[in-house]
């Protein structure tokens, strides 16, 4: 599993006092204020970041980091990510899994005559949607609702799945 997981993007300066915009890939925006700290990837190295104040604008984190005081500070980071540890991520209800750690896992049908591997999670409205890679070279998108999901087991990296009628139809 991923020790560090990302919270967002940092999209563009804001202002000229070393404030960045973030685009949050995170479920919750507000999170943003009850952290203290997040991890910068400049592609070559992770630094570690102070954040200093938040406020918030349209879906953006609008952030403030110690020490970063002027545009010319900041802007070199813009389009990099920002990532948390595991230890400062939000707790997870029963149930709930982190996107980064699904990715990958092994998907196997209750019957059994279906394999694959979960390549990526669509969000949706309603409930997120698990982009699977069947062995036979189809692609299966299948609602994640308990009705299709029946058990996630990560120490294994098995996913075992019910297939709806109509859901590999075409």
């Amino acid at each position: 599993m991923e020790n560090l997981l990302q919270v967002g993007i940092i999209s563009s300066t804001h202002g000229i006092k070393g404030e960045v915009k973030v685009f949050p890939t995170t479920d919750d925006v507000r999170r943003f204020k009850k952290l203290k700290e997040v991890l910068l990837d400049t592609g070559r190295e992770k630094i570690t970041l102070n954040i200093e104040s938040v406020k918030f604008f349209k879906q953006f984190a609008i952030i403030k980091f110690k020490g970063y005081d002027t545009i010319n500070d900041i802007e070199l980071y813009k389009g990099k990510s920002l990532f948390v540890t595991r230890e400062n991520a939000v707790k997870l209800e029963e149930d709930e899994y982190f996107i980064a750690d699904l990715i990958g896992i092994c998907v196997v049908s209750d019957d059994e005559s279906l394999r694959g591997k979960l390549r990526d999670v669509i969000e949706t409205g309603a409930n997120d949607v698990y982009v699977i890679d069947l062995e036979d070279g189809r692609e299966l998108l299948l609602p994640a609702i308990k009705e299709c999901v029946l058990q996630i087991d990560l120490d294994k990296n098995v996913m075992k799945i019910h297939v709806l009628d109509g859901l590999l139809d075409g």
